[in-house]
C-alpha cells in the first residue's frame, strides 16, 4: 500500500474579513476515504484548493509526506489527481487526445491501452473519438475522472465528485472509489448522503466557523 499522508496544522482562511474556517487540525492517511462536508458556500472547495497547493491558507500549514518524506510543490503536482467540476477539458479535442495532451504535459509516454482501459471504466469508450465540445455536462464530468487517474496518483481529491452525474455514472465513481482506496488516500468533499456514507472519517466545516 502506498504510504501517503496529510498533516493539517492550524488551518485559517479569511477573504477580506470574511472568516471561511479556523483551528482546523487533521490527519490524512493513505488505504482511507474521507469526506469533507459543509453547506454550500462553507469553504469546502477551499480547503481542498489549499490542500491540493492551488491556493494558500490565512495561517497554518499543509505538509504531504510520502515514504517518510516531506513533499514540496513541484512534487505534489505529481501525486495528486484532481476532479471537480469547475475544471476545464480541451473541448476543441477528442476524449482520447484530451488524455494524450495531458500525459504530455506531465512528461509521460501516452499508453493508449490505459487510457481505453480509464474511458471503458466511465463508459465513454464508444465517445472517445468524439470532440468533448459534443459532450454532456456528465460525460465532461466522466472525462475528469479518467483525467485524475491516468499518471497513477499515489492521493486523489474529489470535489462534488458526483456533480452532473446520472446513476450509472454516480455507480462507476464509486466502484473506482472502493478500488482505487486501497493503496490510495482519497479525499471527498461533498454533500451527498451517498458521496459522505464511503468515508471512514467525516470533517465538518461547519465545526470550524466561530471565532476564538
Amino acid at each position: 500500500m502506498t504510504n501517503y499522508k496529510i498533516e493539517i496544522q492550524n488551518l485559517v482562511k479569511f477573504f477580506g474579513r470574511r472568516l471561511i474556517f479556523q483551528g482546523i487540525d487533521f490527519s490524512f492517511t493513505s488505504g482511507n476515504v474521507y469526506g469533507i462536508s459543509g453547506p454550500n458556500g462553507s469553504g469546502k472547495s477551499t480547503i481542498v484548493k489549499i490542500i491540493a497547493g492551488l491556493i494558500s491558507p490565512t495561517r497554518g500549514q499543509v505538509i504531504h509526506i510520502y515514504n517518510e518524506k516531506k513533499l514540496n510543490a513541484d512534487q505534489l503536482h505529481e501525486q495528486l489527481g484532481f476532479v471537480s467540476p469547475y475544471l476545464v477539458l480541451y473541448d476543441e479535442f477528442t476524449a482520447e487526445e484530451n488524455l494524450e495532451f495531458s500525459a504530455k504535459i506531465r512528461g509521460l509516454s501516452f499508453n493508449p491501452e490505459n487510457s481505453n482501459q480509464l474511458l471503458q471504466d466511465f463508459g465513454l469508450e464508444k465517445r472517445k473519438n468524439d470532440l468533448v465540445r459534443a459532450y454532456s455536462s456528465g460525460m465532461k464530468q466522466r472525462l475528469k475522472f479518467a483525467f485524475a487517474l491516468l499518471h497513477q496518483p499515489k492521493f486523489l481529491i474529489l470535489d462534488e465528485p458526483t456533480s452532473n452525474l446520472d446513476n450509472d455514472g454516480k455507480e462507476r465513481v464509486y466502484k473506482m472509489i472502493e478500488r482505487e482506496k486501497k493503496d490510495k488516500l482519497i479525499i471527498v468533499a461533498s454533500n451527498e448522503e451517498a458521496d459522505l456514507a464511503l468515508c471512514s472519517s467525516v470533517l465538518n466545516l461547519n465545526d470550524f466557523k466561530n471565532k476564538k
